[in-house]
């Protein structure tokens, strides 16, 4: 496989509320930003997805390399 098909998910600093976890996730899969969101709301709300999740994604994910490139 080479270089440019490698994908890597980052936390987004476009497509950010709080951390750009769901951002990056969209970015990652390749579906719309908002889809994440709500699913993610769902499953926190009625799936038993805690919150601690998104925290540990917000803490172990980086932040996007390419934004701060010129």
């Amino acid at each position: 496989m080479d270089e440019t098909c490698k994908r890597h998910l980052y936390r987004s600093r476009r497509e950010r509320i709080i951390a750009g976890v769901c951002g990056g996730l969209a970015d990652f899969f390749g579906i719309n930003v908002s889809r994440i969101r709500i699913a993610l709301l769902l499953l926190i709300l009625f799936g038993g997805l805690s919150l601690w999740v998104y925290i540990i994604l917000w803490l172990i994910v980086p932040q996007d390399p390419s934004f701060l490139k010129p």
